[in-house]
């Protein structure tokens, strides 16, 4: 039997804030453990995608770069196999993902999407909530400001004319959920799933997480919410992810994050041969 070949393309470091090492770990340790399935793996870097012709017809990548994004669906289109596909990929930019999992039913908090010059005051006022989280709506948060915590119409207007200043058209505003804030993990096919508290690990990209304060360790179904996260990775169309959720006083979960291919740094050394089995799977399907 023939080796299989397949390309790996790392996420460009702009894109990992305050993650850069975590990132750069689970993709090495995604390799390797493919190279332990009898791979060969090439290794590339998000420009090799612009610059050049990927003889391998398989490729799992990180990539977050609107032009890595593009490249990767169009060869998608071509035929070759892409983990995760470009599309996904696409699809958990903020907007695009709040629309997609409200229009599919996945439990998700009240969320409104509005122009960044314009007023949210009436908007705000008709959905019934003030205190909320806004959100651009065209991408992944790379700056702090990219995820704001605001408690009234006068602050969420002064974020929005900051976005409609840097070229953001467009912001998802998210009513603020009271609860316990829980971080997960999960690879699609398989049985890997991992939760945990950030309040209790100190895990934070830009420390946002304190609003919800210390966990109280409300009681929650786990498979379920299991379950939930595959939902919305198929609906998204992703299956290495990760993200959060809040869980409500009554154990109730409610997804206010999903990303592709996050770090997974708590579980990394348990997760990546997960990632690689999936991987491994999926190329041979």
């Amino acid at each position: 039997m023939n080796k299989i070949t397949i390309a790996g393309i790392r996420r460009e470091n702009q894109f990992s804030p305050n993650h850069v090492g975590n990132d750069a770990a689970i993709f090495a340790l995604t390799a390797q453990h493919l190279r332990k399935l009898g791979c060969e793996v090439n290794e590339y870097i998000e420009s090799d995608l612009i610059i050049r012709k990927f003889e391998e017809t398989a490729i799992f990548n990180m990539v977050r770069d609107w032009k890595s994004i593009h490249k990767l669906q169009q060869m998608e289109d071509e035929g070759y196999t892409i983990i995760n596909s470009g599309y996904g990929i696409e699809n958990c930019t903020r907007e695009k993902m709040t629309r997609l999992l409200m229009s599919n039913h996945i439990s998700h908090p009240a969320s409104l999407i509005l122009p960044t010059d314009e007023d949210p005051a009436a908007a705000l006022e008709k959905a019934g909530f003030y205190d909320c989280w806004i959100k651009r709506g065209d991408f992944h948060a790379i700056h702090r400001e990219d995820v704001t915590y605001v408690r009234n119409p006068e602050e969420a207007y002064t974020i929005l004319k900051e976005y409609a200043i840097r070229g953001i058209k467009t912001a998802v505003i998210n009513e603020h959920l009271v609860g316990d804030l829980v971080k997960f993990y999960g690879v699609t096919g398989t049985d890997f799933f991992y939760w945990f508290y950030p309040s209790n690990k100190h895990h934070s990209k830009f420390g946002l997480e304190q609003i919800n304060g210390t966990a109280k360790g409300i009681p929650f179904d786990e498979s379920k919410l299991q379950q939930l996260c595959n939902r919305a990775a198929e609906v998204l169309n992703i299956h290495i992810y990760g993200g959060d959720c809040i869980v409500s006083e009554d154990g109730s979960t409610r997804l206010i994050d999903f990303n592709d291919w996050p770090s997974f740094a708590p579980c990394r050394e348990e997760a990546a041969p997960h990632i690689a089995r999936r991987i491994y799977n999926l190329i041979n399907k």
